[in-house]
């Protein structure tokens, strides 16, 4: 699909890892937290904007995921307080504390902290 754009890429394959970790992905305006044991959810709504994903475990928020294009890969850091704003923010619906797995990804390279 070379018509597609550098994030899209990277969260193509950001989604292909979720799935073969055995996490189910959702869009946004089509969530069920009790559709499996694991659920990733596009653009979830924060108080500060879309996060790119949104982990869920057991139907309860446990972590963020933000895309980043193949070209970041060297410095995934320097994305890293993005990551911790979403992580900290409240999320529409839920009432939750901060988020304590956080995840910056071009699809090929993964940073945790």
């Amino acid at each position: 699909m070379s018509n597609q754009n550098p994030e899209q890429i990277a969260r193509d394959q950001i989604e292909s890892a979720l799935l073969k970790s055995g996490l189910m992905i959702q869009d946004k305006n089509r969530i069920n937290l009790q559709a499996g044991i694991g659920v990733a959810i596009r653009e979830y709504q924060t108080e500060i904007g879309p996060a790119d994903y949104v982990l869920f475990v057991d139907g309860k928020p446990c972590g963020i995921i933000e895309a980043k294009r193949d070209e970041e890969g060297h410095r995934l850091n320097i994305h890293e307080s993005q990551t911790e704003e979403y992580a900290k923010s409240k999320l529409k619906h839920i009432n939750n504390t901060p988020l304590p797995f956080l995840y910056e990804s071009t699809g090929q390279i993964t940073r945790f902290h």
